[in-house]
């Protein structure tokens, strides 16, 4: 009886000791996060006016593109001296919750958080999200540092979905990325251990927010959806589920031909072949300001039908921004570089969704249900590349602030998956991540096997 007690007492003190840990994580996570994406969505803007510059005084188009050139030989030397840099943020978190890959907390935090920054403030494409949970991941392991444990990889997991959650103000995706994305697996410690870092980066977040004067509601919001459907509108989701998990599948293989292309660039040992998604950048965002950033604003757009360009027709406006969007993606991704591309699939998908609705239309499609198709669409391109449907769903569902579209949603999740299979598509962070360990060799870790002990003997060994 007296054993039975004790084993109780110690699983109690464990989880207590992981939701203490965790707590803490979400808090330190929360205000470092929180300032991150601050200083992101300035940079966003701040990119975006002086691009404007530049169109309006061509003249000084030169200056521009010496200052890129010379951005791209800075970050290609970053990258080259700190390679665990390399990547949008959510393959080195997975890799370090799976005990596959090694970081140092106070690498990843400085050097991603001012990298990550550099880049947007250079007019690069690229989203904040995979920056944000590698910085919340540093925060974990700089958490689990502080409190001397003997294996970080809990801590790395609540960081890192403390970090998601406060950059797209999704906790909910913050919890399924650490079972569905991070440890492959749902067990009471991973669910423990985010829940209570989420919560507490969350409420931080959005008292921070409130205190600037700064919204706090969903990321996407500004969608309509109509109550009812009909359903002719289920032919139409499938069939765009069909052509843009399509899409989906092109954009994964021309990225690992460009991934292997770029790698066999080593001119000035490797540096120099960082200038082409810099100069890249230059010339699609003097093209138009939706080929930068995370993309964001492009979906705004499209819900409003305000993509003009150069006075052509929304089709065709729809075409080239897809076609933008999607050259400055694989060039980001295929390069390695440290922004993350989950709200520019989301971008993606919303344009082609757009380009397909607007056919629709004149196929009999009521125009009310158009922002739902193009909900549909993100998530589906999303969950294409990513392969990860839960967490797409559930994503979609917390960006948009909407409930009413699950049942469609679980059909383009059907199609996602089914396309991915049938074209032979990796998971897209899972790939880039065996990339990293065949090029950046990591340093010694502890063999380490998850969730093989009972929680109260893991926890008399204090491994949070």
């Amino acid at each position: 009886m007296k054993t039975k007690i004790k084993k109780i007492s110690d699983k109690a003190a464990y989880f207590l000791r992981i939701i203490g840990v965790g707590a803490f994580t979400g808090l330190f996570a929360g205000v470092v996060v929180t300032l991150f994406n601050v200083l992101f969505e300035g940079g966003e803007a701040f990119s975006q006016n002086y691009f404007a510059f530049f169109r309006n005084n061509p003249a000084f188009l030169p200056l521009l593109f010496v200052a890129l050139f010379l951005g791209g030989i800075v970050v290609g030397g970053i990258l080259k001296f700190l390679p665990a840099l390399r990547g949008t943020g959510f393959s080195q978190v997975e890799g370090a919750a799976q005990g596959l890959y090694h970081f140092k907390w106070y690498e990843a935090l400085a050097g991603m958080f001012a990298t990550s920054l550099f880049l947007v403030f250079m007019g690069l494409s690229g989203g904040s999200e995979g920056p944000s949970l590698m910085i919340g991941g540093a925060c974990g392991q700089a958490t689990d540092a502080m409190t001397r444990k003997d294996d970080s990889r809990y801590s790395i997991t609540s960081g890192g979905s403390a970090g998601l959650a406060v950059a797209l103000n999704a906790p909910l995706s913050g919890i399924i990325f650490a079972y569905e994305e991070a440890h492959k697996k749902f067990t009471p410690e991973v669910f423990v251990c985010s829940f209570s870092s989420v919560i507490f980066a969350v409420i931080v977040r959005n008292l921070l927010l409130l205190a600037m004067g700064m919204e706090v509601g969903p990321f996407l919001a500004g969608f309509v959806f109509p109550e009812e459907t009909g359903l002719l509108f289920y032919a139409f989701v499938l069939l765009m589920a069909l052509v843009v998990s399509f899409a989906a599948v092109c954009f994964y293989h021309i990225f690992v031909a460009m991934y292997r292309v770029f790698a066999k660039l080593t001119f000035w040992k490797g540096v120099g072949r960082y200038v082409i998604p810099f100069l890249l950048a230059g010339g699609l965002g003097l093209l138009t300001a939706f080929a930068m950033g995370s993309g964001r604003e492009l979906i705004f757009a499209v819900l409003t039908d305000e993509v003009g360009l150069f006075g052509l027709p929304l089709w065709a406006a729809l075409l080239i921004l897809f076609a933008v969007r999607f050259l400055a993606t694989v060039a980001n991704l295929g390069m390695c570089l440290p922004a993350c591309a989950s709200v520019p699939f989301f971008a993606m998908g919303a344009v082609l969704a757009k380009l397909l609705a607007l056919l629709f239309v004149k196929m009999g499609m009521d125009p009310a249900l158009s922002d739902l198709l193009v909900a549909l669409g993100m998530m589906t391109f999303f969950m294409t590349v990513v392969r990860a449907p839960i967490t797409g769903i559930i994503m979609s569902v917390e960006l948009t602030g909407q409930f009413a579209f699950l049942l469609p949603a679980v059909i383009c999740a059907a199609v996602s998956y089914f396309m991915g299979a049938v074209f032979h598509t990796q998971p897209i962070y899972e790939y880039m991540l065996d990339k990293m360990i065949e090029e950046v060799p990591p340093k010694e870790v502890p063999p380490q096997k998850e969730d093989e002990k009972d929680p109260a003997e893991a926890g008399s060994e204090g491994a949070v």
